[in-house]
């Protein structure tokens, strides 16, 4: 039976990869590690002035160094939407942990995100939601070893199907 060491959440900015991160964690006791906050902490810049500051590329290449240098056990790890672009952090988190894809329906995307520039989400130029949401699928859907949909469903309900899938794959009893 494979060991489960940790856990990352990969999908779009404000799947609810915190949220049901943190729900998660609590209920596998394991620690929960926001990428985002860590890269905000080490730059001690908000993601969007990394972003206004150093470019696309320059944060990207940041985001992929922090992933990539993760060193965590027992834990719930979400990184940031973008993540799926950084090849070693990709390498890494797939090496370290089980990848859960929080699959969103683009209508429950645009619901969740208003101004895409304020809360930090690397966006190449002239480039749409759709554009967005239409070009990450396919990375999430290649890395994930599990997909939850959670299109229409709250956090509480999510939380119990993952934990229900990963009793049955890894025997967990919490």
């Amino acid at each position: 039976m494979k060991k489960l060491d940790n856990i990352t959440l990969i999908g779009m900015p404000a799947s609810g990869k915190s949220t049901i991160g943190v729900l998660l964690a609590k209920r596998l006791g394991f620690s929960f590690v926001d990428v985002d906050i860590l890269i905000q902490e080490k730059e001690q810049r908000l993601l969007k002035d990394i972003i206004k500051d150093e470019g696309l590329a320059g944060f990207l290449d940041l985001e992929n160094r922090v992933n990539a240098d993760l060193d965590v056990v027992k834990s719930v790890i979400a990184p940031g939407g973008s993540v799926i672009y950084g090849e070693e952090a990709m390498e890494h988190l797939k090496f370290i942990s089980t990848l859960v894809y929080l699959k969103i329906s683009y209508e429950n995307l645009k619901e969740r995100l208003e101004n895409l520039t304020d809360r930090g989400v690397a966006l190449k130029d002239g480039m749409t939601l759709m554009d967005l949401y239409e070009e990450r699928i396919p990375y999430y859907e290649k890395y994930a070893d599990i997909t939850i949909d959670e299109t229409d469903v709250e956090a509480g309900v999510i939380v119990d199907e993952l934990r229900s899938i990963l009793e049955e794959q890894f025997g967990l009893t919490t």
